[in-house]
């Protein structure tokens, strides 16, 4: 999770944004750059291995990757894009939601112990990617004038209210939502690691360098530590779920007749 930082004469230095920046394991090649290969071979290599003998009564890998498909299939790429257009993106939203997920889980598993989606690159990509495909569709579906009306003059709004309205809904659909795509799992996940090394080296710093009357409130330090990594598994689920919810619901918009 990081060195223990210690300045001159054992005070605690506590982590910070530097923390986030790794240097390089061999050319320019670092751990988060890793770590995105190696969740993309996982999340293959599972799906691949788990339905290559599907039984009808399912063991339990089988059952898992049945279990994930189905609920991104269902609960979020149906429910949210439409019975009618769902289905082109189903692969879509199964592959951000089960890749996000890999990666978020990273950050609470021993030795790797790095969310890679704490590194902000990462998400702004699969931001746009998600940007290029929900206006691409819209395009495709409305025609390129037909796409602006259908963002900016939504139905059943006074055409005077259109003068405010439309600005707001052109820089939403454009520039907020993506923003706060990538800005909402990039917080998540930086905030979240950033509080498990501070209860950590916190401990870990009371525990070896603290006077004899202090080690024992280290025990608080990786109590905190312990509790607070499984809110964060339960908030890297959440947060993988949350960025293919609204992908398919931005998709959705896009796609729909009304706005």
């Amino acid at each position: 999770m990081g060195a223990l930082m210690l300045a001159e004469g054992g005070t605690f230095q506590p982590p910070g944004a530097d923390s986030f920046v790794l240097p390089p394991i061999f050319g320019g090649v670092t751990k988060p750059m890793l770590l995105v290969v190696l969740s993309a071979i996982i999340v293959g290599a599972y799906f691949v291995i788990a339905t290559r003998n599907m039984k009808l009564v399912p063991g339990k890998g089988q059952f898992v990757a049945e279990f994930v498909y189905e609920f991104s299939r269902n609960k979020i790429a149906r429910e949210h894009i439409g019975a009618k257009d769902f289905r082109p993106f189903v692969p879509l939203i199964f592959t951000l939601f089960t890749f996000i997920l890999v990666n978020n889980i990273f950050g609470i598993i021993p030795i790797i112990q790095f969310p890679t989606m704490s590194r902000i690159g990462f998400p702004i990509a699969l931001a746009l990617m998600v940007y290029l495909v929900m206006h691409g569709v819209g395009f495709a579906r409305h025609g390129f004038l037909g796409y602006f009306k259908h963002i900016m003059f939504p139905p059943g709004v006074p055409k005077p209210i259109y003068v405010l309205l439309s600005p707001i809904e052109l820089f939403q659909k454009f520039i907020a939502q993506p923003a706060a795509l990538a800005i909402r799992v990039f917080a998540a996940m930086f905030a979240g690691h950033l509080i498990l090394l501070v209860f950590t080296l916190g401990g870990e710093f009371l525990l070896l360098e603290a006077s004899g009357l202090l080690k024992p409130v280290s025990v608080v330090g990786f109590a905190f530590a312990i509790a607070l990594t499984f809110v964060e598994a339960l908030i890297q689920v959440l947060q993988a779920y949350i960025f293919a919810l609204l992908t398919a619901s931005f998709i959705g918009a896009a796609l729909s007749e009304g706005h």
